[in-house]
């Protein structure tokens, strides 16, 4: 059944702050045209179901040689484990005591039907004391060390004496990895590109339709997860371009997007719940129509499914922070070709990254804390979805700084982020790359404003948006990104009778801007044509735009 998910049906339903309905919401049909995309499948089954573990093996390390606090390594006796189960499909969950394990390489997880507990947060640390950067080199990764090399990925700083290429570990790689043996994580380089023969092609179907027409449905069955591809293959000028964002005249378009003709623009990870002769009906909303342009088609998608993280700390040794790009690996997650994923009740201490996605969907990561020894000390990303769809970020408390506090990552789409709260330096991060259509929902952002330049300006601003992402890939966001109740609260800047600016981007697409608020008045200076409302304001009848839309969905 499809939502009716236009802006005004939903905020005539919700009661607003006391500044009332928005102005167009007040005008008959005046917000009919405000589309609003469907967000509520994203999470561990669709946000239907809770993982169920009941019944499920438990194996308990310190029976197979990990003994904590022995001040020992435990990396051999937890990899001979892992190994013995891979082959193994009883669902297990492997158990950690109370105390330190030291771990000190990749630990992989390549087998579905298998969770890592601990004992809790506060009991069970998994200690790693090297980074990647000094473990033996993942073969997965490889492409992309080329990659940096012939794209001159260098950090250069002639001020600092720095010229650095980029690390394999910035965006990339984490100790905890999941992912299938064998199989590529992401598409880096034309030469490491192998013909994928489509198990189907899409003849006809709209935008959010769930059911489509291909030329043969021979090769699809039903509750096969697939994964849905649309190309550019007309060039710089292709019809793919406008429909990811808007009319391109006024935006700088990055050549990436015209350049890998082969390599799918937007993907869409869903489930197929019905076959009639050439008619196919999936889980979710198809993400953009089956015009013959953008020769959509059906390709395989080799992943895991059920994996599981709960109930520990990752914590990594103090480290000097080098620059941006060149970080040495101390990285937490890397959740790849995982399907019906979750991460649970988890602090990250000291971390480059805490959790990194790719070419994953339909993940749960929830009640995850990122930390840091002193206040100040800089990482990159605390959870980024990067290259997933209908990933879902839960109550997420970002407690260091980072570069990307939240991010909106390339080829992301369907992604939400719900109740996070950022308590020093906010950046939402929309980071370019083809990410269109993920929402940032209900989201706490806790600021300093810089003195200084405040003094200089004659007033004080904030740039909640500052964004990462090379120029190949811009603009910053596609069409309808959403951010719906985001509120800002100011720890300076009361004695000014000027509104506080909260700087924005310019040349990106369209997106809606719904409920900014501060503890100050605001102004928001952001692109002309993304759609705001409620600035200064919030939906207070609708907290959460995901668990209103989530909650809709499961009634009817």
């Amino acid at each position: 059944m499809k939502l009716n998910v236009t802006l005004r049906s939903l905020l005539m339903a919700a009661v607003c702050t006391s500044v009332g309905l928005p102005a167009m919401a007040k005008e008959p049909g005046a917000l009919s045209n405000i589309y609003l995309p469907d967000f509520s499948y994203a999470g561990y089954e669709y946000g239907e179901k809770q993982p169920d573990t009941k019944g499920w093996k438990v194996i308990h390390v310190n029976d197979h040689g990990l003994l904590p606090n022995d001040n020992e390594d435990d990396t051999v006796a937890l990899l001979a484990l892992l190994d013995s189960l891979k082959k193994q499909s009883q669902p297990v969950i492997v158990q950690f005591g109370k105390g330190r394990y030291i771990l000190s390489e990749i630990i992989r997880i390549q087998r579905s039907n298998i969770v890592l507990r601990g004992s809790g947060q506060s009991t069970t640390e998994l200690y790693f004391p090297r980074p990647l950067e000094l473990v033996k080199f993942p073969e997965e990764l490889r492409e992309l060390s080329e990659y940096l090399v012939k794209q001159n990925k260098y950090e250069r700083r002639p001020k600092d004496n720095m010229h650095m290429l980029f690390s394999n570990w910035s965006w990339s790689g984490g100790f905890l990895w999941t992912g299938v043996e064998g199989e590529r994580i992401k598409s880096y380089l034309k030469e490491y590109d192998r013909k994928v023969k489509p198990l189907a092609k899409l003849t006809s179907g709209g935008k959010d339709d769930f059911t489509f027409t291909v030329d043969s449905a021979k090769q699809l069955k039903v509750g096969d997860i697939v994964r849905i591809n649309w190309y550019n293959r007309e060039g710089k000028g292709g019809s793919l371009i406008p429909e990811l964002y808007g009319d391109p005249t006024d935006i700088e378009i990055g050549s990436h997007h015209w350049n890998f003709p082969d390599m799918a623009l937007i993907r869409q990870h869903t489930k197929i719940t019905g076959i009639s002769g050439n008619k196919v009906t999936i889980k979710t909303p198809l993400l953009h129509a089956a015009d013959p342009r953008w020769q959509p088609d059906i390709t395989e998608w080799k992943h895991i499914s059920n994996v599981g993280f709960e109930h520990f700390t990752i914590n990594f040794p103090i480290h000097p922070w080098v620059a941006h790009h060149v970080e040495p690996g101390f990285n937490g997650m890397f959740l790849t070709r995982t399907h019906n994923g979750w991460v649970k009740d988890i602090t990250i201490h000291n971390a480059d990254s805490g959790i990194l996605t790719e070419n994953a969907a339909n993940l749960t990561i929830e009640n995850v804390t990122t930390t840091a020894h002193e206040e100040n000390a800089l990482a990159h990303y605390s959870v980024q979805t990067g290259g997933v769809s209908l990933v879902l970020v839960k109550n997420l408390t970002v407690a260091n700084p980072m570069w990307h506090s939240i991010s909106a990552n390339t080829f992301g789409n369907k992604n939400v982020y719900v109740n996070s709260r950022i308590l020093v330096d906010p950046y939402i991060d929309q980071h370019g790359g083809a990410n269109h259509e993920n929402l940032f929902d209900n989201t706490e952002a806790y600021i300093t404003l810089d003195e200084d330049l405040a003094d200089q300006q004659g007033y004080y601003s904030y740039p909640l948006f500052t964004a990462g992402g090379a120029p190949y890939w811009r603009p910053q966001h596609g069409k309808y990104n959403t951010l719906w109740n985001t509120k800002l609260y100011f720890s300076n800047g009361a004695g000014s009778d000027k509104p506080v600016v909260i700087d924005g981007m310019k040349s990106t697409s369209e997106g809606r801007i719904i409920g900014l608020s501060g503890n100050l008045p605001i102004k928001l200076k952001y692109n002309d044509i993304t759609y705001k409302e409620l600035i200064n304001g919030e939906v207070t009848g609708v907290p959460s735009l995901y668990h209103y839309q989530l909650n809709k969905r499961l009634k009817n």
